[in-house]
């Protein structure tokens, strides 16, 4: 007996709906910022993560190093006077971070995060699985082309990131 069941649209048509590759890519986006200072680029991912965290994500933010991390919880706990998010700064793998948010020096897990925010050097090699990714850069030379070396690694995976140029407004 023959199978009478149409076949599945092709991922990235319109026919393929909310789960199509059009949707996936939707959930990746680059900020390049007008400002050119590591405080700048800093408020700016303290901010994508309160929109984040408000919407019932957990989310990291992907640091280099521990006064990065600690900068960005000094952000986190002064963000606005009526907010509190719930986070910590998280440095070793193997113990769970359990908060809401968290401050990562080591490359998440995509089954723990919602919304990951890249603030390293290094784009997580599973960068495809998260629900959501934002690589933010601020408009410095060294930082925009470590950012292009991570587009590039996402248009590797299939991933087309939106981009978002404040330098142009």
């Amino acid at each position: 007996m023959q199978d009478n069941q149409p076949n599945p649209p092709e991922p990235g048509s319109p026919a393929a709906g909310p789960s199509g590759r059009d949707d996936q890519n939707q959930r990746y986006w680059f900020h390049i910022l007008a400002q050119n200072t590591p405080a700048a680029r800093n408020l700016h991912a303290a901010k994508l993560v309160d929109k984040a965290w408000q919407q019932g994500d957990r989310v990291c933010i992907l640091c280099d190093t521990e006064e990065q991390a600690q900068e960005l919880d000094d952000l986190l706990w002064n963000i606005a006077p009526d907010a509190f998010i719930p986070h910590s700064i998280a440095q070793d793998p193997t113990t769970p971070c359990p908060d809401p948010v968290g401050i990562l020096l080591y490359p998440p897990a995509a089954v723990d995060w919602d919304t990951v925010i890249v603030l390293s050097s290094t784009l997580p090699d599973d960068a495809d699985q998260y629900r959501r990714l934002a690589l933010v850069a601020h408009n410095d030379p060294a930082v925009l082309n470590q950012a292009r070396g991570h587009y590039k690694q996402l248009r590797a995976m299939g991933i087309e990131a939106r981009v978002h140029d404040m330098r142009k407004r």
